[in-house]
Formats: structure tokens, C-alpha cells, sequence
């Protein structure tokens, strides 16, 4: 089942700009292709995607954008590659659409989710 797209998450996405649009876009079907019924909503001035709770983020930033993670005990990052030092929450930072690793990402999201 196709999950609805909220405007407003759209509108963020059009106003992103310097290929970051396409970015977004893209981690956005992603979230929505990797966990099924996934609402999302702008909170916080960001989007924001919902299961039973809110498990994942986007934030566009002037060089980058954050996929930020919820639930960070549950994931596992051998690599190193999420930042930040939330008690709750990393993310990572995507600069191009080659920063994109769909199986990695995948399965972060997965693990996110409260089931």
C-alpha cells in the first residue's frame, strides 16, 4: 500500500534547492518503500516519519542532509558512520546521492521502528 505524501513534507522538499531535493526525494521513498504505512508530518520545522512513533528524520542543512535515527540502541554501526551524541538519536550525513547506501540504511530504519 502506497503511503499518502503530506504537502507540507513535499513543500520542504521543493524549497531545499542545490540538489538537495533530489536527496531528500530520494531518502523519502526510501523510508516509505522500507517500512510500509509510514505517515509523515513536518515537526520541528523538519520532517519527520511515524509508525507507531516517530523513528526517522530529515534535516536539510546548507551543505548536507541529516537522516537522523531514532531508537539509537537498537541499531548497530560497525563502521562508525552515524554522528552526534544524543542519548537517543544519530544521524548521518548525506552529501550526494552516492551517500546513499540503501541496504545500510535499510536495515537502520528496521531497526528503528517500534514494532
Amino acid at each position: 500500500m502506497k503511503t499518502a505524501r503530506n504537502q507540507k513534507v513535499t513543500d520542504y522538499i521543493g524549497k531545499a534547492g542545490n540538489g538537495k531535493s533530489e536527496i531528500l526525494e530520494s531518502l523519502r521513498d526510501l523510508i516509505h518503500d522500507t517500512i510500509p504505512e509510514t505517515s509523515e508530518d513536518l515537526k520541528w520545522g523538519m520532517p519527520v516519519f511515524a509508525k507507531k512513533k516517530i523513528f526517522t528524520y530529515l534535516k536539510s542543512n546548507k551543505h548536507h542532509i541529516n537522516l537522523g535515527f531514532y531508537n539509537i540502541e537498537r541499531i548497530s554501526d560497525p563502521n562508525g558512520l552515524l554522528e552526534g551524541s544524543g542519548k537517543n538519536m544519530r544521524h548521518l550525513k548525506v552529501k550526494t546521492m552516492n551517500d546513499i547506501d540503501a541496504a545500510q540504511i535499510k536495515e537502520w530504519l528496521m531497526a528503528s521502528i517500534d514494532k
